[in-house]
């Protein structure tokens, strides 16, 4: 099930321990975990590249990951070394000054995989000097970061059952435990979120997200609808120290596009959680689209910072949603404070104290495909990782404002049973265009208010995420390959790149061979940029 490729040995294999983690953001010249920290604002404190001198940049070295997969991966880098993972399992240790590899780590897949979107991975997490990747056969694996070679390697699931069950997202690592989220929402599967020891790959607490008998909520879900409700945990968290709390979002119930079998809120699906870190008990949620028609996930990387609001500082979260609202919530308790559309919507006429929507009728799927519905399946804030800048005090996301076309196709009633299970991509039918001008935007929002500062328009809808920098610029880059940088106050375009092949992931930046540079998967190529 493995392969290693020595092509040459590292200089030296730095600790990475719990207390570097937790100050991130005072290693600028690193990037150590999946969103850069642990309050993921995936910001840099780099200001070797600046608004003044950006128009400089060139392309420095490439590393050709030669797939036909989406290249989703955020590489992480540690004094000097860059630790990325290329599709469908595989770690690379490279050169982060050159791009001269030093080693290769393969995790051979079975034939049969149940990945939704391509056979990706989002990266790695590191911890002391291990790495931990997760993979589609839904094992969290860790490896030596010096010479590639596998530590332990344990079956979070049985990846056959149900549906079909996958890990393509980046771990999170959280003092001795790194914590794994898993996919399978649009199959049928059943959610949870899983914490495994560092040192041993021992499971220490699994958190089902969606309640089973005798928890509270279980009621949420009518019949047995609960044991195939998806709710699952694909993408990656964050975590706050002080209240010791891990925050990760959640998944579209199963069906997708019909409620019918599922009645009830459907808990907890389309939500954030926030689970004790030690133990994996739920201390609150929120849940941001109840009884979800629309396969809008919450799967956006939760977004930590604190401030005033309305004259009371507060421990906050900042929260792009793909149903179109941006929101607000207290991280402490998980109180609603606000909610506010960042792209049209046509689903919520306003919300209760408690945040709860008030759904417009008639935006339900239906059997002839007559609905179209704003925002489109695509959402205005998929898994693209969003950013805050404690500079300019913004939070910065690429959104998308679309209409689409949703049908109401007949599922066969939920059931455990895997056979009938499987069948749950055979009547998904995925909602078309509407005929309506679509766009995508870079937007810098007021996270206190949700307001826009200012909005950048590019001619197709976003799959790439931001980075924010101390250089006062925003870097992002479009389906077309176009990577750029945007003026962090003002959203003017101040540099581009013509990668011309897509872009699935987020920009990163670092300290290597004395230069800042920033990088980004185009296409199958990783591209890191310098100035001279």
């Amino acid at each position: 099930m493995k392969a290693l490729l020595l092509l040459a040995a590292l200089p030296l294999c730095a600790q990475v321990s719990n207390d570097r983690l937790l100050k991130a953001l005072g290693e600028p010249g690193n990037w150590l975990m999946y969103s850069g920290n642990y309050m993921s604002w995936r910001y840099s404190g780099l200001n070797q590249i600046t608004t003044e001198n950006v128009k400089g940049l060139k392309v420095k070295w490439l590393y050709q990951a030669r797939t036909t997969e989406k290249f989703e991966s955020t590489p992480l880098v540690v004094d000097g070394v860059m630790y990325l993972t290329r599709p469908e399992n595989e770690v690379v240790a490279l050169d982060a000054a050159t791009g001269r590899v030093y080693w290769t780590y393969v995790h051979r897949n079975p034939e049969r995989t149940f990945n939704c979107c391509g056979k990706v991975n989002r990266g790695v997490a590191i911890a002391g000097n291990r790495l931990f990747m997760n993979t589609l056969d839904m094992h969290i694996i860790a490896i030596d970061a010096k010479g590639g070679r596998e530590l332990w390697k344990t079956k979070m699931y049985d990846h056959e059952a149900a549906g079909g069950y996958a890990a393509p997202g980046a771990p999170l690592v959280v003092k001795d435990k790194v914590i794994v989220g898993m996919a399978g929402g649009e199959r049928g599967v059943s959610g949870f979120l899983d914490a495994y020891d560092v040192e041993t790959g021992k499971r220490a607490w699994r958190f089902h997200t969606i309640p089973q008998p005798g928890e509270a909520n279980f009621g949420t879900w009518a019949g047995d609808s609960w044991k195939t409700g998806g709710a699952s945990t694909w993408n990656s968290g964050a975590y706050d120290p002080d209240l010791n709390l891990v925050y990760w979002g959640t998944s579209n119930p199963w069906p997708d596009y019909n409620g019918d079998f599922r009645k009830g809120d459907n808990l907890y699906s389309c939500s954030v959680i926030a689970l004790d870190a030690e133990t994996g008990k739920l201390r609150w949620f929120y849940q941001f689209t109840p009884h979800d028609l629309h396969d809008w996930d919450a799967t956006q990387v939760p977004v930590l910072f604190n401030g005033d609001y309305q004259g009371k500082p507060r421990k906050l979260m900042a929260w792009p949603n793909r149903n179109g609202f941006y929101y607000l919530l207290d991280r402490a308790t998980g109180e609603f404070l606000l909610a506010k559309s960042f792209v049209r919507q046509t689903w919520v006429r306003g919300f209760d104290a408690k945040g709860r929507p008030d759904v417009i009728p008639g935006n339900e799927p239906t059997p002839e495909g007559n609905t179209t519905t704003f925002p489109g399946v695509d959402g205005a804030a998929n898994w693209m990782s969003h950013s805050y800048s404690p500079i300019t005090k913004l939070l910065y996301t690429f959104a998308r404002d679309e209409r689409r076309v949703f049908t109401k196709d007949q599922p066969p009633h939920p059931t455990t049973a895997p056979d009938a299970a499987n069948t749950g991509r055979s009547f998904r039918r995925r909602p078309r265009f509407a005929p309506e001008e679509s766009w995508g935007q870079v937007m810098a929002l007021d996270p206190l208010t949700g307001e826009a500062r200012w909005t950048h328009k590019v001619v197709s809808p976003p799959w790439s995420g931001v980075m924010s920098t101390a250089g006062g610029l925003v870097f992002t880059a479009t389906l077309e390959g176009v990577v750029m940088a945007l003026d962090a106050k003002s959203g003017e375009r101040l540099w581009h790149f013509l990668g011309n092949d897509r872009v699935y992931s987020s920009p990163i930046s670092f300290f290597a061979g004395g230069k800042q540079l920033v990088s980004v998967p185009v296409g199958d190529v990783l591209i890191t940029f310098g100035l001279d």
